[in-house]
């Protein structure tokens, strides 16, 4: 506990100058969070940039847990004692302190954040024609939800009017989700549109309703970029030969 915790400390929350050195600097680039409304770990952002002659540019930039918790620190020990977070309808057991979890590693809007970024040109039709991974800073412009973008997408006029600077570029998004899911069926790709239910709590913790979640445009958009990354970043680890582990969902 004691050793974990004074590591902890040492990780400092601010991002120094002298952390970014050597690091691609995306300080510029435009790009945001989308999670559900109560999660405190935002652990990736997404940008979109349209390029000239067609093709566009699809950042996905996930927190660099690993300049952090460095290997065999106690950290590292705890946390490979954990395996993994443990998700509860109303908390979360972290394989990581929340400091880490929810502060230094989590995508914040208007901080510098330490990431590794996969940033993939694409094609019209969607496919990617170059990629670079690369570590990256960044500042992202806002924390959204699934639910505003979603009313986004349905015509919400406030909404609208709130986030008309990061518009275009998340209705670039959506039509690019939709490219790049036809894609990954025609390649014989599952259809995984399960309903996914959510557990309504009273302020006790009781279980009070069932509810089905939504899946909008939002979700699959974060759900389409992530697997392009995924994949992406597969081929290239097969590419150079390099051995490479595998995250295989289990039953419960």
């Amino acid at each position: 506990g004691e050793k974990i915790m004074n590591q902890v400390e040492r990780v400092s929350q601010k991002v120094s100058e002298a952390d970014c050195a050597g690091r691609r600097d995306l300080r510029d680039v435009t790009m945001v969070t989308i999670d559900g409304e109560d999660a405190k770990d935002l652990d990736d952002a997404v940008s979109l940039v349209p390029l000239e002659g067609g093709n566009c540019l699809l950042g996905v930039h996930i927190a660099d847990v690993s300049h952090y918790v460095t290997p065999q620190s106690p950290l590292d020990q705890e946390a490979y004692k954990r395996g993994t977070s443990v998700y509860f309808p109303d908390r979360v057991l972290p394989m990581l302190p929340k400091e880490i979890s929810n502060g230094v590693c989590s995508l914040n809007p208007n901080t510098e954040k330490l990431t590794l970024s996969c940033i993939m040109e694409l094609d019209p039709a969607g496919k990617v024609v170059s990629h670079r991974l690369a570590e990256t800073v960044i500042r992202t412009r806002y924390r959204m939800t699934y639910e505003d973008v979603n009313a986004m997408f349905d015509g919400d006029k406030a909404l609208l009017e709130q986030y008309k600077d990061i518009w275009p570029m998340l209705s670039n998004m959506g039509a690019l989700m939709e490219k790049l899911r036809s894609r990954r069926f025609k390649r014989g790709s599952m259809d995984f549109d399960l309903a996914e239910a959510k557990l309504v709590l009273d302020k006790k913790g009781h279980t009070m309703d069932v509810a089905l979640c939504e899946r909008g445009i939002s979700n699959q958009m974060i759900e389409e970029f992530m697997l392009l990354a995924n994949e992406t970043v597969a081929n290239h680890a097969r590419q150079m030969g390099i051995p490479f582990l595998y995250r295989v969902h289990e039953t419960p």
